[in-house]
């Protein structure tokens, strides 16, 4: 998804936040761009976690690819899927409520059926005889 705003006009932007002078709020600044508050804010620790100021994924870390076999990489194509565990029983619903029509025996799927609820035995007592 693209981003709305040029990365030149976020630069500009912080660097107009940052160098503020004293009584300018940080919502002034981006009333004054036409931004939201809290987007310049996302924009100013941004741009700190980049310059090395915070520490954070850089904008450039986050946009490299992971090693292989690390958490986030594709998986190899020649790597063997191992087989489903045992699952629960599973009971057939309709993926629209009401579709009629030659393809509605494709749109039936599977889903985990829901649990069984279990009643606790109701214990009677004799009623309490007064003397």
């Amino acid at each position: 998804m693209p981003k709305p705003y040029p990365e030149e006009f976020r630069e500009d932007v912080v660097r107009v936040a940052r160098n503020r002078g004293p009584g300018v709020t940080i919502e002034q600044v981006a009333a004054d761009f036409g931004v939201h508050a809290m987007t310049l804010w996302k924009w100013m620790r941004r741009a700190d976690i980049d310059d090395g100021a915070k520490p954070g994924t850089t904008s450039q870390e986050s946009t490299e690819l992971p090693a292989p076999g690390l958490p986030g990489s594709r998986p190899d194509p020649g790597r063997r899927v191992p087989p489903l565990p045992d699952l629960p029983p599973t009971h057939r619903c309709r993926s629209r409520p009401g579709a009629d029509g030659p393809a509605a025996d494709q749109r039936w799927h599977l889903r985990p059926a829901p649990p069984r609820l279990t009643l606790a035995p109701v214990i009677r007592r004799p009623p309490a005889v007064m003397p």
